[in-house]
């Protein structure tokens, strides 16, 4: 099997072997900053008919982009006519921090008075810590793309973004596993990892993949907080609180704002729990550090934010697409979760906030903690 050259009127001007041009395209994505480069045939997804049925059980929530993009996620040359291979791509975002806790600021560095932080704090998903993963990804993906361009390939690029059911792709080309989380798991990188996917019309030879290797263990499925994982390999949106923090646009429902806890942006507990993350090493990609903005503050101090104040701060953040509303609604969420007394007085000027989606999340955490300060009253 072999890739031909043309000339821009056609004509062929040679030949390269098509396991040489996927050697080259292997290494060349390794060379700018990718994990793992694997190949998949452009078939249809082997789990179709179990993504259409999760859609018609309503677990895909808000998300009515799923449905949208269901006939093509089901066909991928739908996507892209004349597509021959899919190649998938995984870049690494783990920060080296073990046990789910945001690494200490450096008061001299971040020029604060002091290093710990004044209240209570909140969690953001790892992933979000740093720069947001498409416009990373999305720029090293016009390089391989022009890289294939060479070779006479058509592509289309995804980064998460696309009709396309990545992890069965992903799990086809061997880059991992599909954990009982529904997340991928591979033996080097854990659960650690961002995928990519670029469709092209050239022919390259398909990867194998890799055997599942979860064996007994649940601990994924035990560790959600809201039991969004109903069954092994099976998950319920609507009660995962990256869908609740993140997606979802309106009011998080009443039962499960207590199960969020100190989340404010996404959830890492079924990741956390994967023992096979003890394998886990550090990213190679710088601009997946930690910003202060997302592991350095005090809960309280978000709600000060304006929308100027909030665009500059997560500027270049995955957390920006969220807006101020949905975050500080998080906010809100977890300190009524975790705040005390002190927190009132922000939570109480939040209460009044223009937008009303705030102020309701408000006026949920005053009344939860001032039980919490009532109930300590009665003992």
């Amino acid at each position: 099997m072999a890739t031909i050259l043309t000339d821009e009127i056609g004509h062929e001007t040679s030949r390269i072997p098509s396991e040489r041009l996927k050697a080259g395209l292997v290494d060349f994505a390794r060379e700018i900053g990718f994990d793992s480069c694997r190949v998949a045939a452009c078939a249809p997804p082997p789990h179709s008919d179990e993504f259409r049925n999760w859609l018609r059980d309503g677990a895909a929530g808000e998300m009515s982009y799923m449905e949208r993009g269901e006939e093509k996620r089901g066909d991928p040359q739908k996507v892209l006519p004349d597509a021959r291979s899919i190649v998938v791509l995984a870049m690494n975002y783990w920060q080296g921090v073990e046990g789910g806790a945001p690494p200490a600021i450096d008061a001299t560095a971040a020029g604060t008075a002091a290093a710990t932080v004044a209240g209570a704090s909140g969690r953001v998903a790892r992933y979000a810590w740093g720069d947001d993963y498409h416009d990373v990804i999305a720029a090293k993906l016009d390089k391989i793309d022009n890289f294939l361009r060479g070779f006479g390939g058509m592509q289309k690029c995804y980064v998460d973004t696309g009709p396309i059911l990545e992890r069965d792709y992903a799990a086809q080309a061997g880059v991992g596993w599909h954990g009982k989380s529904t997340m991928l798991i591979d033996p080097r990188l854990g659960t650690w990892f961002f995928l990519a996917e670029i469709l092209t019309t050239l022919d390259l030879p398909p990867d194998n993949s890799q055997r599942d290797r979860c064996g007994k263990c649940e601990r994924c499925i035990t560790a959600c907080p809201t039991g969004a994982i109903t069954s092994p390999h099976r998950l319920d949106a609507r009660r995962c609180i990256s869908y609740l923090t993140i997606e979802l646009k309106g009011s998080i429902p009443v039962d499960l704002r207590p199960l969020i806890g100190e989340r404010i942006y996404g959830c890492d507990e079924c990741l956390d729990a994967c023992p096979w993350n003890r394998f886990a090493e550090v990213s190679r990609e710088s601009a997946f550090s930690a910003r202060e903005s997302t592991i350095g503050m005090a809960l309280r101090d978000y709600l000060a934010l304006g929308d100027a104040e909030f665009r500059i701060m997560f500027r270049n953040s995955p957390i920006k697409r969220i807006k101020r509303r949905g975050f500080l609604r998080n906010v809100c969420v977890a300190l009524g979760n975790v705040g005390d007394l002190n927190d009132l007085p922000a939570l109480e000027r939040a209460a009044v906030d223009p937008e009303p989606l705030v102020a309701e999340h408000a006026s949920w955490a005053i009344g939860r903690i001032r039980e919490r300060r009532d109930a300590k009253k009665a003992v």
